[in-house]
């Protein structure tokens, strides 16, 4: 009887230690990073993941970043927990050595970016931008962009002049005539369509894919498993909605980034919205990217992207 009375006492305690464990499973605070622009910032302003959290226990604490690499940088040192970045700014991170992972990515959107020219430019085709001088952002989604349709066009990197800006300096640069063609991604692309008039020369579609990838620190996806996926299931949510009301969602954005709502709108039109967990066909696609950023020499080393993949991936 004494026997089973201690058995019984230490199965209760070790359940007693479970669900204590279980408890702790659950993060006090999760640090988001976000862009005025992603998708993130959607989620921020509509509220509804510090709502679920509320409920247990665990708060949201949202941190701005200027651009995608800062936002990752801050991945790496701890400052953030979750990020959404653009296809280029993990690769990066990676080969600086980043322990981050990728949770799941967006369905590609290769409509939002393009190389666009001013309305009365003699260019009419990749072709074209042979000799001429291209701004755009060095290293991020739109660099690969512009490799793959002048290598598509019969072209190289070397016969282009890239001017390397940032969106707001490229788009005055742009205005001015100081560069001949400017390879940009939404919501810039639809502000300089609106009120610029610029033309577009060639879109990702049929060159690359163009994803938004949701990443996080591997340490706090590991040691909060169940919290990161309630977060890509919120985003998975916060999508449906956003896809089916582009009118509130463009309002919501316009408050965020201080653009117009109708600029909004038209970048929404072919901004499909969506969580979808990683596939090796998508690492497939990611590694391509990294692959192309070593051959040219924006990447100092080969990058494995795979070596980011979450280990609840695997399953």
């Amino acid at each position: 009887m004494k026997k089973l009375l201690l058995s019984a006492l230490i199965i209760a305690a070790q359940a007693g230690m479970a669900c204590s464990a279980q408890a702790e499973e659950k993060p006090k605070t999760v640090n988001i990073g976000f862009q005025k622009a992603n998708i993130f910032a959607l989620l921020k302003y509509r509220g509804t993941l510090e709502s679920e959290f509320k409920k247990q226990g665990i708060g949201v604490r949202w941190v701005e970043f200027p651009a995608g690499p800062q936002m990752l940088e801050g991945l790496n040192i701890g400052s953030i927990d979750l990020a959404a970045t653009g296809d280029a700014p993990p690769t990066f991170a990676q080969a600086a050595k980043a322990d981050l992972v990728y949770l799941a990515h967006s369905p590609a959107n290769p409509k939002t970016e393009a190389i666009v020219v001013p309305a009365d430019s003699a260019i009419k085709t990749v072709a074209d931008l042979k000799g001429k001088r291209v701004a755009l952002n060095k290293g991020s989604d739109v660099n690969y962009l512009l490799v793959t349709a002048l290598e598509n066009a019969g072209l190289s990197y070397k016969d282009i002049t890239p001017v390397y800006l940032p969106p707001a300096d490229a788009r005055a640069a742009f205005q001015r005539g100081a560069v001949d063609a400017w390879v940009i991604w939404d919501p810039y692309y639809a502000e300089v369509e609106s009120n610029a008039k610029a033309r577009l020369v060639k879109n990702a579609e049929g060159l690359v894919p163009h994803y938004t990838f949701y990443l996080a620190s591997r340490k706090f996806a590991d040691t909060y498993p169940e919290t990161a996926k309630q977060v890509i299931d919120e985003l998975g949510t916060l999508s449906h909605w956003a896809n089916s009301h582009q009118e509130e969602a463009a309002k919501i954005l316009s408050t965020s980034t201080g653009l117009p709502q109708p600029i909004w709108q038209k970048a929404l039109a072919r901004m499909p919205y969506g969580a979808q967990r990683m596939t090796p066909e998508v690492f497939k696609e990611q590694q391509a990217l990294a692959d192309k950023f070593t051959q040219i020499g924006l990447l100092p080393v080969k990058v494995d992207v795979s070596s980011a993949t979450w280990s609840l991936d695997k399953k």
